[in-house]
């Protein structure tokens, strides 16, 4: 996913930060610090926890600066686990530059790291298992490329990226169509092979429809413990099947061990606890 930070996607993300941010420059510094003027920063972590969003916040800081005047220097990596007072990186860059782009390398190395970090505790709960855990659609906006890439350094699994990426019938698709098989037959016929076919289902009845039906993945949707069991005893095989629905890091253990292929979790991305992480700057004499 890292190719992506390249794309025009995250380019446009980058612009829009900056102009929300400096839209007529950074008028505290305009008259104090001059170009020549040169510094050096170093985050540090003030927590344990894992870090994300390090090549994102490169590629902030090279937007505006320029890709051949700063060092940046990693002391560690995306997806590595670091420790309070931690040394993450260490800058040398024009002074000026680095307060322009301070707040935004540090929004998002702190909301992808806390992302990341959420994400590995939940993966830790189920650790010895078969089930995965997945992210949602529940993003920030404009920011799913960076929320998602952060679960997959905390060890999570990615789940669709968008509505154009697989099918979910939902309830209120199924309401329209007037039932769970109706529903997929209104569809399946339009889809490549490669395209899922995935249905949320509340109840045991729901469930049965949905494997008559053929769907690919089958939702179980808050569920209790005792139904879950009973849903995956029903399908059998015949559709991997993922539990959602009220998903804290106390109960994945429990669904987990229930045998179910995935446990997808909207707090990953819609309920973030930043990463506390500080940059000290001092001018180069």
């Amino acid at each position: 996913m890292t190719e992506l930070l390249h794309s025009e996607e995250f380019a446009s993300l980058i612009e829009l930060a900056f102009r929300e941010d400096a839209p007529n420059g950074d008028i505290s510094t305009r008259y104090i610090l001059t170009e020549s003027d040169q510094a050096r920063a170093t985050l540090i972590a003030k927590a344990d926890g894992i870090i994300s969003g390090l090549d994102v916040a490169y590629l902030a800081l090279a937007w505006c600066i320029g890709d051949e005047d700063f060092i940046f220097e990693r002391h560690c990596q995306d997806g590595d686990k670091v420790h309070k007072g931690d040394t993450l990186v260490t800058i040398e860059a024009p002074y000026a530059e680095l307060l322009r782009a301070e707040r935004i390398m540090l929004n998002f190395l702190q909301r992808m790291s806390g992302i990341a970090t959420y994400t590995h505790k939940c993966v830790q709960c189920i650790a010895g298992t078969k089930t995965q855990i997945l992210d949602t659609r529940k993003t920030a906006p404009g920011h799913r490329l960076t929320d998602k890439m952060a679960v997959r350094h905390g060890g999570g699994t990615n789940h669709r990226a968008s509505l154009s990426d697989m099918v979910m019938l939902k309830d209120n698709h199924i309401a329209m169509a007037g039932g769970i098989i109706p529903a997929v037959k209104a569809v399946r016929p339009h889809l490549p092979i490669s395209i899922l076919i995935e249905v949320e289902t509340s109840t045991l009845q729901e469930v049965r429809e949905a494997i008559e039906a053929g769907a690919d993945i089958i939702m179980l949707d808050n569920m209790s413990i005792e139904t879950m069991k009973a849903a995956v005893a029903l399908i059998d095989g015949q559709a991997e099947v993922e539990a959602s629905g009220n998903m804290t890091a106390e109960r994945l253990a429990a669904v987990a061990a229930v045998g179910v292929d995935y446990i997808s979790i909207g707090a990953l991305t819609h309920s973030v606890r930043a990463f506390d992480i500080s940059m000290k700057i001092k001018p180069i004499q």
